[in-house]
């Protein structure tokens, strides 16, 4: 039983169980635990199958050591992030179960891994059954940018969740405290320093950085120091990092093996001399980078904006 708590520990479910199963997409493709099952979970204004249909979706499926499903969430991330992070612990112990009870890994773009961390702070049950994080363009930290997308908040109203996106927001202060700034498990972190929707990215200071103060594993790894100097260090966007070589083999290594993504293991020689993930062609990348304007518009259209930070949840007063 994951519903309505696997655990006495974790925080109640505000969804439905009808709502919160609602957006799992599970493809005619998935094998129920006979393969090691991914959630890819998008970002903000996105879905599962946009943000990931023309990459990890592409080069995840029919291989050996993944099987994906995604979550197409309602409102694409955009209303309050307490709900997304429902979908997200929900959706981890619900594929655990359907697949004889093995562990699953989360990808994460942007959003999705911020929501996937407070998922792992407030339902400790996914915790167990959660092999990796792996965290495309993180925003664990916030954005000191976020105030761009609303620049005349609040005067104007805003879509929630880019609120509690911003650096110092009750949402991502509340996330840091109490060892939520580091990592619950394995988790590899994946960035680039010329994202133009996180910053800061630069060093311990990144957006993007993930601590490690219960030693369960911690990957930080940015795409300009790994390559400096080669093709994969040039400008890469926030949404770019879905289709670099260097993110996706790291990736790939954090699911083959025990523990977080190491790039000691990564064959960056090769990689750092590609600037687009093996297989995938001009249209990929066009379809990726397309995530951006399809985000910004659905920013746009959001309907209803709030004028103010969404409440904190009871359960996460620590």
């Amino acid at each position: 039983m994951v519903y309505p708590k696997k655990s006495s520990s974790d925080a109640s479910y505000d969804l439905s169980e009808s709502a919160l199963r609602r957006v799992i997409h599970i493809p005619s493709t998935f094998t129920y635990g006979q393969k090691p099952a991914v959630i890819l979970v998008s970002g903000t204004g996105s879905k599962g199958c946009l943000t990931f249909g023309a990459n990890f979706i592409k080069k995840l499926t029919g291989v050996s050591y993944a099987d994906p499903v995604w979550l197409n969430m309602p409102g694409g991330l955009l209303g309050d992030a307490q709900s997304s992070a429902e979908y997200v612990a929900y959706a981890i112990n619900y594929i655990s179960g359907i697949s004889g009870n093995t562990n699953v890994s989360v990808i994460g773009w942007s959003q999705g891994s911020l929501d996937t961390q407070w998922a792992l702070k407030y339902w400790p049950s996914t915790r167990s059954v959660t092999s990796d994080l792996i965290g495309i363009s993180p925003s664990f930290h916030g954005s000191k940018l976020a105030h761009l997308i609303c620049p005349l908040f609040p005067m104007l109203p805003c879509p929630p969740s880019i609120i509690q996106q911003g650096y110092n927001s009750n949402y991502i202060t509340r996330l840091r405290q109490n060892g939520g700034d580091s990592a619950y498990v394995p988790t590899t972190s994946i960035w680039s320093i010329t994202d133009e929707i996180l910053q800061p990215q630069a060093g311990t200071s990144a957006s993007a950085y993930i601590r490690d103060a219960r030693g369960v594993g911690a990957s930080n790894n940015q795409l300009q120091t790994i390559c400096e100097g080669q093709s994969t260090s040039l400008f890469y966007t926030h949404e770019g990092v879905l289709y670099n070589p260097v993110a996706f083999a790291l990736a790939v290594d954090a699911l083959k093996n025990h523990g977080p993504g190491n790039v000691d293991r990564v064959d960056t020689t090769s990689l750092c001399q590609a600037t687009v993930t093996e297989k995938l062609n001009p249209a990929d990348v066009l379809a990726t980078e397309g995530n951006m304007p399809a985000a910004l518009e659905a920013i746009a259209l959001r309907s209803p904006k709030v004028w103010a930070e969404p409440i904190l949840r009871p359960y996460a007063g620590h």
